[in-house]
């Protein structure tokens, strides 16, 4: 039986696009088998208004984001985290923005390794250190009132 579901793995992680696929089913067969079990719910609205203002501030820093073995921009950096934002909403629990830091913010789904954020020639740090002291600085900020 393990010699079997060994050589089915060899055969279906040939190439780059066997990798993907593979991926792809082990995914949704986790989702698949979590769903039911996992209590999914959005980030609250103000959880939410902070997550989109952390990663306007990650797409503005100027600082890389390291993911997946390469270096990319802010912007790209912020598209990729709203893509894990839309995909944790399905099957997590994200009621606060730590918690999204926490759970698809900080390393890669893919492979584990934690996200880095470089900003000029420091040193690079990881996402979660980034992302958590620039929230702290946001909540410091004063809230804009509306008309009353």
């Amino acid at each position: 039986m393990l010699e079997r579901l060994a050589e089915w793995w060899r055969r279906a992680s040939r190439g780059a696009a066997g990798l993907v696929r593979l991926r792809l089913r082990a995914a949704f067969f986790a989702g698949a088998l979590l769903a039911p079990v996992v209590d999914a719910a959005p980030l609250p609205p103000p959880a939410r208004a902070e997550v989109l203002a952390l990663l306007d501030r990650l797409e503005a820093s100027g600082c890389t984001f390291f993911r997946n073995d390469s270096w990319h921009s802010g912007a790209r950096a912020k598209e990729h985290l709203l893509e894990k934002l839309a995909y944790a909403e399905r099957y997590a629990s994200l009621p606060t923005a730590e918690r999204f830091i926490e759970v698809a913010a900080s390393s890669s789904s893919t492979t584990g390794k934690p996200y880095q954020v470089r900003c000029g020639s420091a040193e690079p740090v990881t996402s979660s250190a980034w992302l958590t002291r620039e929230l702290q600085d946001i909540r410091k900020q004063p809230t804009p009132r509306g008309p009353k």
